[in-house]
């Protein structure tokens, strides 16, 4: 879905960009010298009128004949305003919406969001092909990334798995290359989406503290939902799965543990559909105290 608004706002850019090219380099000077002879013809054949009232009648038909075609006047005011966003869009940041609970606490359903778009690399827009490699994801950060299973779809999830990482979640316990992610309780955490209070606890994850939901009574109940590209990097157990991460690829995780969707089930995201780390909410219109940074 984002990628067909970035194919959109590239049209709009191509299509406003060359009219207003064109008008700078043709349209303009032909309007100019059309509007000189209106005037000249005004003139010419204004016999009779006072100075006063000769000026005002050939500077209306000088006006009439520099007018530009509304489509071109269109084009012209539109064609700036369009290059801001599509730079500011491709490069810069690139606003989302949270559409689900899967990143509870973190995130919540509404929650809006900036994400930064160069922070792992200058990428063309549309083809999204990485041009400038500028760094990776860290283990904890938060990414938006392109869904592996429909690439139209944006996801969002926590970077767990870096290239080469041992991951193991069984009996809801995260470890990674054999160590234990260490995490504490703190408290309990409505959550909307199932009417119903559930753990919640402080993680520690690489250098990023964040916290997690976690119903530990809940059953345990992961399978792949697809034959996922690196399928056999996998092995499913009863109570969990273990997975060692391809190069160029990572392991992600929603924050709710018990409630989303993420490479547990469908593997691995490779590089090429990375889209940006997210760092700030910037409105939720249901809870606007909720704007500012996050972990």
């Amino acid at each position: 879905m984002s990628w067909d608004f970035a194919l959109l706002l590239f049209i709009a850019l191509v299509v406003t960009g060359l009219v207003w090219l064109w008008d700078r380099v043709r349209l303009r000077e032909a309007r100019r010298a059309r509007a000189q002879a209106a005037a000249q013809a005004c003139r010419n054949n204004a016999a009779g009128l006072d100075p006063q009232a000769l000026q005002a009648e050939c500077q209306q038909a000088y006006n009439r004949a520099l007018q530009a075609p509304w489509w071109v006047e269109y084009c012209v005011s539109f064609f700036p305003v369009i290059l801001f966003v599509f730079v500011l869009r491709s490069f810069v940041v690139e606003p989302f919406r949270i559409p689900s609970g899967s990143m509870l606490p973190t995130l919540e359903n509404g929650d809006l969001i900036l994400v930064n778009k160069f922070q792992y690399g200058i990428r063309l827009p549309v083809v999204d092909r990485k041009i400038i490699p500028l760094g990776v994801p860290q283990r904890g950060d938060v990414v938006v990334f392109r869904y592996p299973v429909d690439p139209d779809v944006d996801y969002i999830k926590r970077v767990v798995g870096l290239p080469g990482d041992v991951v193991e979640y069984r009996d809801k316990v995260l470890s990674i290359n054999g160590q234990v992610v260490p995490h504490a309780r703190d408290g309990d955490y409505y959550e909307p989406d199932r009417a119903n209070y559930v753990g919640q606890y402080q993680e520690q994850l690489g250098a990023v503290s964040h916290r997690i939901l976690l119903n530990v009574n809940a059953p345990q109940d992961i399978m792949p939902i697809t034959r996922f590209p690196d399928f056999k990097a996998c092995t499913y157990f009863s109570d969990g799965v273990r997975c060692t991460v391809p190069e160029g690829h990572y392991f992600m995780m929603g924050d709710n543990r018990d409630n989303s969707l993420d490479s547990r089930y469908w593997g691995f995201v490779p590089d090429r559909y990375l889209v940006g780390r997210a760092f700030f909410v910037w409105m939720n219109f249901s809870s606007p105290s909720r704007i500012g940074g996050f972990h």
